[in-house]
């Protein structure tokens, strides 16, 4: 098992239409973002994705993504070589991985993985916080701000944005803990049990 700071960690976020009634959801933005200890962050990519399924009303008042962006995006489909070259190889991350591990089943067999979430894991460092959405933990760390300098002109809700503040977050912890020195196992499977314990307490 590798140390975490000889480990590639490449989050990925989607963006998604809304479930409408009896159809299953389809993503319409993707972004990708990588940072390792030795490089920092860096190799930042963002596509909004052609859906045949019309965008929601609720998912467009949360990301502000509509039918206007979409007209000429690829097909998810299509960034298979973008996919490829920037996850394998490298530790997966995702705040909440369920979406995203759902919308690349489009890609049968892709083998991209390790994953590692970050709602987990912000869930086993700090258990007794009341909110672990991405959006209050970097904030309620001060760490807004980075991301805004590392993605000006995006803000959350927006695929690339939540990418990098994935990545943030989970820097922030590894660097808070000392954990750059322990095994990449230590995080891929955290224990949550105390977070736990407080939901029925």
């Amino acid at each position: 098992m590798p140390l975490i700071r000889e480990c590639r960690f490449t989050a990925i976020d989607f963006e998604s239409a809304g479930a409408e009634r009896g159809r299953t959801d389809a993503p319409v933005q993707i972004g990708l973002a990588t940072w390792s200890h030795a490089a920092g962050h860096h190799d930042a990519f963002v596509s909004y994705l052609h859906t045949d399924q019309p965008v929601q009303w609720s998912a467009r008042k949360v990301h502000g993504i509509g039918p206007e962006h979409l007209a000429d995006a690829p097909t998810l489909l299509s960034l298979w070589p973008e996919l490829k070259q920037r996850l394998a190889g490298a530790v997966v991350v995702a705040h909440g991985k369920g979406t995203e591990k759902r919308f690349l089943r489009a890609f049968p067999g892709h083998g991209f993985g390790p994953w590692l979430d970050t709602l987990l894991f912000s869930r086993a460092l700090w258990p007794d916080l009341p909110d672990h959405s991405l959006g209050a933990l970097c904030e309620g760390f001060q760490l807004g701000d980075e991301v805004r300098v590392l993605v000006p002109g995006r803000s959350w809700h927006d695929a690339l944005f939540d990418s990098v503040a994935s990545l943030v977050l989970l820097r922030h912890g590894i660097e808070s803990l000392a954990l750059a020195e322990q095994p990449l196992d230590l995080i891929l499977q955290p224990d949550t049990s105390a977070w736990q314990r407080s939901r029925v307490s």
